[in-house]
């Protein structure tokens, strides 16, 4: 992969990594609009907790690129299942369900899955590439 294009999957890891956290927050903390109101909070021991759990810590270690390819394996995966529960019942395509974000956000971790955290992240300072 060429410079450029290292650099361009840390800009998307990041950036991924900081808005998906916001996601977190709003669910554990009830900040940023909350959960389901303003202030509100997900019970942690529901699925929303625990994808809030996910979103938030998950999202951090993307942004600092600390164990990107399982972390990203693991947030792909919550988004397909949060696509299938919670959008994918309410109209087949995405547009019409509001579930784009979700598989916006699958297709992002399934790519940095694939070619892990790029240059300037923990990954890359303890391992090294591997290209």
């Amino acid at each position: 992969m060429t410079r450029r294009a290292l650099v361009g999957v840390v800009v998307l890891r990041v950036g991924a990594g900081l808005l998906f956290m916001q996601h977190g927050a709003q669910k554990l903390f009830g900040v940023l609009g909350g959960f389901g109101g303003a202030g509100h909070t997900a019970p942690m021991m529901s699925r929303f907790g625990v994808a809030g759990v996910l979103e938030l810590v998950g999202g951090a270690l993307i942004a600092a690129g600390v164990l990107t390819r399982p972390v990203a394996a693991v947030l792909a995966v919550e988004m397909i299942i949060a696509f299938a529960t919670a959008h994918f019942p309410r109209g087949g395509a995405p547009v019409e369900n509001g579930g784009e974000l979700a598989l916006l956000y699958a297709l992002i971790f399934v790519l940095l899955a694939s070619v892990g955290a790029g240059p300037f992240s923990v990954d890359d300072a303890i391992f090294g590439r591997r290209d």
